[in-house]
């Protein structure tokens, strides 16, 4: 982390400090909870927003109309990082001191987790991250939640299903910025461990008008497989320019390539066809199916006056954990019968945990009428069982999937297990 980042963590601090208390105090008052969307809604990776709101806003729709929390409406509201430390400090003391009753945040994203966690812990906003980064691991920061898989899981998994495709010489094309990068140390190792050979290893600058140097390098190295995860307009204008000098060969990328805004570039700029034979994703294990994922669905499909094109959310595991996060919210400020942050914090994990004599529940609605027949529940959501470990992380397998004809087909997985036995 360089030195600007440190002295804005620093600042940001001091700031936090000063105004926690009152903060604080303001989420157990009166009128609409409010739930900060904190992630890049602009800048190379301003697809996460409207990933992340689709799974808020249905969320709060579903738990105004079970009538809210302790009398109390939710709402989302968005608060861009634009992907940069620099942006996102300010950002986080702007949220935190201005955002009236603020119940917690969905968010940070890789991009800026390391610089804006530390803020939003010490003024104990409850934030259930996007963050893959392998420095959150074994975190101690209390108010940390992270429900989907960290990145150096991920790399694991993209290196299980390509070796067990039969490739054994690899590329790697990455973009530069944090969240793509955090990526490829796992990636490298596990691709080692397998016996694979990373014949090039290339970190990308972001939305160049040409890729054809890096293009002809990787040619050169001849690999039988790229794993990638880049933006929409790079992957769009490096993909075309390998299919146009070279052919195209097959591509394992990241959940990124299996993302609305990512394919219709990439789509747009290879055809439909290429796209779907040479293009795969991985991504969480979460099969749109299930009765939470019915739920969810139902309600996402009735948000689109809020939500635009819905239906291309419907399979997204990032969006499903981001409804599935202020579900857990609104259950554990249940749970707490209080909102202050503090005091529902304690019952995250609580209210997502196994446990004998537990009520299984797949929905706010379901948890909330347990909760009040004095049950003690186990919320299970579309994204799946949330299991967090003592320091707040909740793992899980990985999907393999592609789109052909506009349809998103899962052609795999990778097993928890498997991804244990290679990490270990």
């Amino acid at each position: 982390m360089n030195r600007t980042c440190i002295s804005l963590i620093l600042l940001g601090s001091l700031v936090v400090a000063s105004g926690a208390t009152a903060i604080q105090a303001s989420a157990s008052g009166s009128g609409t909870l409010t739930i900060g969307e904190f992630t890049p809604f602009s800048g190379p990776d301003g697809s996460f927003g409207p990933e992340l709101a689709a799974g808020c806003i249905p969320a709060t729709q579903l738990i105004n109309s079970e009538g809210g929390v302790l009398g109390h409406h939710l709402n989302c509201v968005e608060e861009d990082t634009r992907g940069d430390p620099a942006d996102a400090v300010p950002a986080a003391n702007k949220m935190i001191a201005s955002v009236s009753n603020l119940i917690g945040a969905l968010g940070p994203s890789s991009d800026e987790a390391l610089a804006t966690v530390p803020i939003l812990n010490q003024a104990k906003v409850p934030m259930f991250v996007e963050t893959g980064q392998a420095a959150f691991d074994h975190t101690s920061d209390k108010y940390f939640w992270r429900i989907t898989p960290a990145d150096d899981v991920k790399g694991y998994a993209l290196a299980l299903w390509a070796h067990r495709a039969g490739y054994t010489r690899a590329a790697a094309v990455f973009g530069s910025d944090v969240g793509s990068q955090s990526d490829v140390p796992t990636l490298l190792t596990a691709w080692k461990r397998l016996g694979g050979k990373m014949v090039v290893n290339q970190r990308i600058a972001l939305d160049s008008s040409s890729y054809e140097t890096e293009v002809e390098q990787l040619v050169q190295a001849r690999p039988q497989v790229i794993f990638t995860e880049v933006d929409p307009q790079t992957g769009a204008t490096y993909f075309s320019e390998l299919q146009q000098l070279h052919g195209l060969i097959p591509v394992i990328g990241t959940e990124v390539s299996l993302e609305g805004p990512w394919l219709r570039a990439v789509t747009g700029a290879l055809g439909a066809g290429p796209t779907a034979k040479y293009i795969e994703g991985m991504q969480p294990y979460a099969p749109p199916s299930g009765p939470a994922w019915k739920v969810f669905n139902k309600a996402l499909l009735k948000a689109r006056a809020s939500v635009p094109s819905p239906g291309q959310w419907s399979a997204d595991p990032y969006t499903m954990t981001f409804y599935d996060a202020v579900n857990v919210i609104g259950l554990a400020i249940l749970e707490a019968h209080s909102t202050s942050r503090s005091a529902y914090n304690q019952d995250v994990a609580k209210i997502t945990a196994p446990g004998a004599g537990k009520t299984v529940v797949y929905s706010f609605a379901a948890g909330k009428a347990a909760l009040a027949a004095g049950k003690k529940i186990q919320y299970i959501g579309a994204g799946g069982p949330i299991v967090f470990n003592r320091w707040h992380n909740s793992t899980g397998a990985f999907e393999a999937a592609k789109y052909v004809h506009h349809r998103l087909v899962l052609v795999g997985s990778v097993s928890a297990q498997q991804i244990a036995k290679l990490s270990h």
